[in-house]
């Protein structure tokens, strides 16, 4: 027999100890260091009570998820994908239907509209928010539009009035991918998550409110959306073995709920902390000479953001990075290739040229080390080595 192939499943991007880094993009083990003893009496109840299946701690993540985001309702489920997918099949879409979303995006949000059947249809991002940008938006409307996907990148919401506007007017929903927005909100002041037909929320290890696994949630204020979620979260069952749709295993593991209503009691203060060092960021760079010799951007500042990442957009990206492998710094793309230039969608007839923003923004953003326990000491020396990789290349 030939060996199988290793896995590129991500499941090690996050160890800064098996990589060797001095600085990590992001240092999970100082996060759950203080947190080790209120975690483990967590797991230990989840133990106890043999309840390893949505079951209360779900329940109490879901009121306060629903609480947060200002919604009626929270679903939790099996990770942002699986909210993803659940929220579109809630609302039937399917072969036929188009869904109109960013160019330049984790694959999953357009993902789950190809595996529905449904088209994809991309459109280009705003350049200074990598957010989906409201013109592009109304362009690639058309008649089988079902469904808008907005997403919320880097824990920056996308500009929604014109979008909700725009999808109110054609009486199409809007669902935001706010994976990575967890307590964010716009310059309105409105949260991220309450803004559309329904939201979703990845709670990868990564992310700013982060589970030890897999889960996620999808949040509404339509109680028969809700319904619906709640059924294809259970393959569809209405009753005991009586399936009125077909669904899917979409279950939260009642561990993960339990974690993640400890840590959340702390996600108020992390995000605080993270806009704290972005501000640091800012003022680094701007007395580096960098941005005025045009040799990094910043990301645009605003008061709402989370900074789930801190995203640069980089001269000579590439060289920059192997240079700051070598000093032990951890840096990270997201995204190297746009959606529309995936291969598995090359049959939706996309080209290179198609979405000009996403694709500068695939070969420039870099996004550097940002976590809540990052210190002002290695945000000078990260700052400090790019500036001496301009003035030395």
């Amino acid at each position: 027999m030939y060996p199988m192939p290793p896995l590129v499943d991500g499941s090690n991007r996050y160890d800064s100890r098996s990589m060797g880094l001095r600085i990590p993009l992001v240092d999970l083990e100082a996060l759950h260091r203080p947190l080790r003893a209120e975690i483990l009496e967590a797991v230990t109840h989840c133990l106890d009570s043999q309840q390893f299946l949505l079951g209360e701690e779900t329940e109490t993540l879901e009121r306060a998820i629903a609480d947060l985001c200002g919604t009626s309702y929270a679903v939790a489920c099996s990770s942002g994908t699986d909210a993803l997918l659940m929220s579109l099949m809630a609302l039937e879409v399917g072969p036929g239907d188009e869904v109109v979303t960013s160019a330049f995006s984790f694959f999953a949000t357009a993902g789950v509209i190809s595996r529905l059947g449904a088209t994809p249809v991309f459109a280009d991002i705003d350049e200074g928010s990598f957010n989906l940008d409201p013109r592009g938006v109304a362009e690639s409307l058309g008649s089988r539009t079902k469904t808008i996907i907005p997403v919320h990148l880097y824990g920056c919401p996308a500009e929604m009035t014109p979008i909700l506007e725009l999808a109110a007017s054609r009486g199409i929903k809007v669902i935001e991918d706010a994976a990575q927005a967890l307590g964010a909100s716009d310059d309105e002041g409105r949260s991220a998550g309450s803004m559309g037909w329904a939201a979703c929320f990845s709670f990868y290890p990564s992310k700013n409110l982060g589970a030890m696994g897999d889960a996620g949630m999808v949040v509404s204020s339509d109680e028969a959306f809700v319904r619906r979620l709640h059924h294809l979260r259970v393959h569809g069952e209405s009753d005991v073995y009586r399936h009125d749709i077909v669904g899917g295993n979409f279950r939260t593991d009642a561990v993960q709920s339990a974690i993640l209503n400890v840590k959340l009691r702390y996600l108020a203060e992390w995000n605080q902390e993270r806009r704290v060092r972005a501000a640091l960021y800012d003022r680094l760079f701007s007395e580096s000479g960098l941005v005025e010799a045009a040799k990094v951007r910043l990301p645009e500042s605003t008061s709402g953001r989370i900074y789930h990442q801190y995203v640069i957009r980089a001269e000579r990206r590439e060289e920059l990075r192997e240079r700051l492998a070598r000093a032990g710094i951890g840096t990270g793309v997201y995204y190297p290739i746009p959606l529309h230039l995936q291969p598995c969608f090359r049959n939706l007839g996309y080209a290179e040229g198609d979405f000009p923003v996403a694709e500068r923004a695939a070969k420039e953003t870099l996004a550097l080390p940002m976590f809540p326990s990052l210190t002002d000491a290695q945000q000078t020396e990260v700052v400090s080595s790019i500036a001496a990789f301009y003035r030395t290349s």
